[in-house]
């Protein structure tokens, strides 16, 4: 048999940029050059939401925020020098708008969540009984509030409730059957990996207005920097608030407040006393009656080696040296051998692989898994020059998440062949739930890990209805967390 075999690309995602002496290397390439903005400007994020820039100013008075890309992944600012933030940096999420009267048809609309974060729930149309609204995106999200005709909140209609995240978003009690759960805790202190704020829930729809839709969860943002960050001027992660539901006969439920967002800043050195916040929206008050339950507060973040800075947060911040930027170890799949040889760290694309034409059939070829849990059978197929492909699946993993290896003997027909190897695993609900983000606002079900041959390997997010996505970095990063 005389064998040769193609690239086998390795699907790793996500970088570690450890401090380096004692000096703080934030990982930027310095590609985006200097970011210096003159006047009020709204950036459109990258596809990866990750911009290499070498140093950032933004002046007093002038106000910087960033438009949503398709993945809405969170913003994530590397600079080889210093960030001056003077003016205002703002992710916060926006708010909905009025309800209860005439208006231009937005009656409802949830707000939107910033960069990274999620919106808020739908506001519930009108009808001569009300409907329920929909509940607050985001693994945090806060309840929708229901018609309960005897329930006691404004003639029966419930307001929604806070989003949650750093805390339990607040839950509106109306009476016996018309309580609505705010949105719960979630995330870690540590910021690793990046998530947003959850969207509160719209207001019940009343006989002839629609409910207030939920505020959005304000976004995450991320800031390292291989020098100095000096905030005097504001940065922004707010959760946005519920607009008023304007009482008049008929009217709909005010909605609840989006939770606040996150902030991560990694330095060698923090200094300046302005504002940093991550704060919750409010819900929106319906006249004088029970208003739409706030959102939770997000979480803060900050690492550096050298800290000035004597002003708070709102909320509190965490606090530790410079750590590792992204999350270390998303899931990852290989084929790291053929018959005894050793696949190489970077294939060419080319022939990788050259068995003797002694290698006796079958032939064991090795697979290697990070992060993908013990027991995952993963299918291998090998498509020849000419003739059929044939598909061998192997026996589950052995080993720990952290490194597995399960093999499989194959048969290889004489002349160059290119493997493929595929491997899909069930995620546990709580991660699916972050994982919507990236899903359509679905829940994740799966995610299939390809590593092909003269190709990039990829990820692939299989949500509970059975839709395909594409999995970005920032994805691949959350799934890190463990399944």
């Amino acid at each position: 048999m005389n064998t040769s075999i193609k690239a086998i690309a390795t699907f790793v995602f996500g970088a570690c940029f450890a401090p380096a002496a004692s000096a703080f290397v934030s990982g930027s390439t310095g590609a985006d050059g200097a970011f210096n903005p003159a006047v009020n400007t709204t950036v459109t994020l990258p596809p990866s939401g990750i911009f290499n820039f070498t140093s950032v100013n933004i002046p007093v008075g002038v106000t910087v925020a960033f438009r949503r890309n398709t993945a809405n992944t969170p913003v994530v600012i590397l600079a080889t020098g210093d960030v001056v933030i003077g003016g205002l940096l703002d992710v916060s999420g926006g708010s909905s708008p009025v309800s209860g009267s005439a208006g231009d048809g937005s009656a409802g609309t949830p707000g939107v969540g910033g960069p990274g974060g999620f919106d808020g729930g739908r506001g519930g149309p009108s009808g001569s009984t009300g409907a329920t609204a929909g509940d607050g995106l985001g693994p945090g999200g806060g309840g929708g509030g229901a018609a309960f005709p005897s329930g006691g909140c404004l003639g029966g209609f419930v307001p929604g409730a806070g989003g949650g995240f750093n805390g339990v978003g607040a839950s509106i009690s109306c009476g016996a059957g018309s309580v609505v759960s705010g949105g719960a805790s979630y995330g870690l202190s540590k910021l690793l990996p990046l998530i947003g704020g959850s969207g509160g829930g719209g207001g019940a729809g009343g006989a002839s207005f629609p409910g207030t839709g939920g505020g959005g969860g304000g976004g995450a943002i991320l800031i390292a920097a291989t020098g100095t960050v000096t905030v005097n001027g504001t940065l922004a992660a707010s959760g946005g608030s519920s607009g008023v539901a304007n009482f008049s006969q008929g009217t709909g439920a005010s909605g609840g407040g989006g939770s606040g967002g996150a902030i991560r800043i990694v330095a060698t050195t923090m200094s300046g006393n302005g504002a940093i916040g991550a704060g919750g929206g409010g819900g929106g008050l319906t006249g004088v009656f029970l208003a739409g339950g706030s959102g939770a507060a997000g979480r803060i973040r900050l690492e550096a080696e050298i800290y000035t800075r004597t002003a708070g947060t709102t909320p509190t911040f965490t606090f530790a040296p410079p750590g590792p930027v992204f999350v270390v170890g998303a899931p990852s799949l290989s084929i790291s051998s053929v018959a005894g040889v050793s696949a190489p760290a970077t294939p060419t694309g080319g022939i990788d692989v050259a068995l003797p034409s002694t290698t006796p059939n079958p032939v064991t070829v090795v697979l290697t898994t990070t992060g993908v849990p013990v027991g995952t059978t993963v299918q291998l197929r090998v498509t020849p020059a000419r003739g059929a492909t044939v598909t061998t699946v192997s026996q589950p993993t052995t080993g720990t998440t952290t490194s597995a290896t399960a093999s499989v003997a194959v048969t290889f027909p004489p002349g160059p062949s290119v493997l493929q190897a595929q491997t899909t695993f069930t995620v546990i609900a709580a991660l699916g739930d972050l994982l919507r983000n990236f899903a359509g606002n679905e829940r994740v079900e799966k995610i299939t890990l390809s590593a092909t041959l003269g190709g990039k390997s990829k990820a692939t997010l299989i949500t509970v209805s059975g839709k395909e996505y594409d999995a970005p970095a920032e994805a691949l990063r959350i799934a890190a967390l463990g399944y």
